[in-house]
């Protein structure tokens, strides 16, 4: 997985294998400002399954603003927002939230 970091926001990508379809993609938003991102086709018995554990510095991201989108080439995008240095993020997710490509 790439990440690209600007002062305004953070873009995360990877490219994955065809046989991955959007509905074998989650992406949750986790408490202490991470992201879980498993990508598996539990079809198949090899080269089936993808799985990234993003931190970010506490405070860096607003969580509330993740984004995510699956191109028809296979490569998955998250988009983070990130908190503008002296003001407080949207409120955090209780216990976090999933989301499906």
């Amino acid at each position: 997985m790439i990440v690209h970091s600007t002062p305004g926001s953070h873009s995360l990508s990877v490219n994955l294998p065809r046989v991955i379809q959007p509905e074998m993609v989650t992406v949750s938003a986790k408490k202490g400002d991470r992201l879980d991102v498993v990508a598996d086709a539990w079809h198949m018995e090899h080269d089936c399954h993808y799985e990234w554990q993003i931190r970010f510095a506490p405070g860096d991201a607003d969580m509330s603003t993740v984004r995510a989108r699956f191109g028809q080439d296979g490569k998955l995008t998250i988009d983070v927002q990130r908190c503008i240095p002296g003001q407080s993020c949207s409120p955090r997710f209780g216990m976090g939230f999933r989301y499906r490509c």
